[in-house]
């Protein structure tokens, strides 16, 4: 079991990683999720059939502690939201922008951000997609949904993040071709 654990970190650790860090958009929770993943593998490996890929298999689960991990901060937000003073506190976003986390071409910069306004499963179904270069049905396997949910969701996604691509180039002043989306 050990040597299977570690190859199927070594071989997927990078993916995993990637994939939870562009959906939560913080390197260290992105790493705590990480850890999270592979403990749950070492719950559950004897419980894979094998009926997917080692790689799908190892998002369905990165998807689930994404979610759970969601669900965890909306309770903890709406509680400092209820305690917060508004009157007397400033708020202050210490999250660093995406233009710090990578430094990539205005473009990438870009999408990163419009991302933002997909909805959870547009964004993730993107990620998959186009990032972690995942194929139709190994997505839907992924999120235990059909192909033709994960086109649907997709091509929702992209007609979602060319509408505010094309918006922000515009309110930038950016009239370049390279940020048409197509």
């Amino acid at each position: 079991m050990d040597s299977l654990f570690e190859e199927l970190y070594e071989k997927y650790h990078h993916d995993v990683f990637s994939f939870l860090f562009y959906m939560v958009k913080n390197r260290e929770q992105a790493e705590d999720l990480v850890q999270e993943v592979y403990i749950r593998v070492l719950k559950s490996y004897d419980r894979f059939e094998g009926k997917s890929s080692e790689k799908t298999w190892l998002f369905s689960i990165a998807r689930h502690v994404a979610i759970d991990s969601f669900r965890k901060q909306k309770g903890w937000k709406q509680r400092i939201m209820d305690s917060f003073d508004w009157s007397r506190q400033e708020v202050r976003d210490f999250a660093p922008l995406p233009e710090e986390i990578a430094l990539q071409n205005e473009q990438v910069q870009m999408m990163y951000r419009c991302l933002e306004n997909c909805t959870t499963d547009q964004r993730i179904v993107l990620i998959l997609r186009y990032i972690q270069s995942l194929s139709i049905a190994e997505t839907a396997e992924t999120l235990g949904w059909t192909e033709s949910k994960v086109k649907t969701t997709q091509h929702r996604g992209l007609k979602v993040l060319k509408k505010y691509m094309e918006e922000s180039g515009v309110k930038e002043g950016i009239d370049d071709e390279k940020f048409k989306v197509e």
